[in-house]
C-alpha cells in the first residue's frame, strides 16, 4: 500500500522552502522552481539529491540523504543495466570483427627483408 501511495499524483508533499506549503505530487516540481525564486536564502542552504531532483535537503545533511535515498537504488540498478547492455553490445561487435577481419597480403620477404613486387589481389 505503501508503494502505491509514493506513486500517487495527487498525495501532499511538504515545500522544503516553505513549511505552510503541502503541494501535490503532480504540481511538486513545478512549485519548486517557483518557490526557489521566492526564497533564495532558504535555496542557499539546500542541497539537491544527485538521484531526485524532487528531493531538496539541506546541505549540511545531504551526505547522510545520499545514502539512504530511497532514488538510489533504482538509480544504480539502471547504471548497472546500462552497463551489462553496453558490455555485451561491445563483446557481440569485437567478436563480429574478430571474425571476419582478414590480414591484407604481406608485400615483404621477411626472409630477405626485400619488398616483393605487388601481387594481384
Amino acid at each position: 500500500k505503501e508503494e502505491l501511495y509514493v506513486l500517487d499524483p495527487e498525495r501532499l508533499i511538504p515545500c522544503p522552502y516553505n513549511k505552510h506549503h503541502r503541494i501535490r505530487a503532480c504540481r511538486f516540481p513545478y512549485h519548486l522552481v517557483k518557490c526557489k525564486k521566492s526564497y533564495p536564502e532558504v535555496a542557499k542552504k539546500l542541497a539537491t539529491c544527485p538521484f531526485n531532483a524532487r528531493h531538496l535537503v539541506p546541505q549540511a545533511d545531504l551526505s547522510d540523504h545520499v545514502l539512504k535515498c530511497s532514488d538510489k537504488g533504482l538509480i544504480e540498478q539502471d547504471i548497472g543495466k546500462r552497463t551489462t547492455c553496453a558490455l555485451r553490445c561491445l563483446f557481440t561487435l569485437e567478436m563480429n570483427a574478430m571474425s571476419t577481419w582478414q590480414a591484407p597480403p604481406c608485400d615483404e620477404d621477411w626472409e630477405t627483408g626485400e619488398e616483393l613486387p605487388h601481387l594481384p589481389r
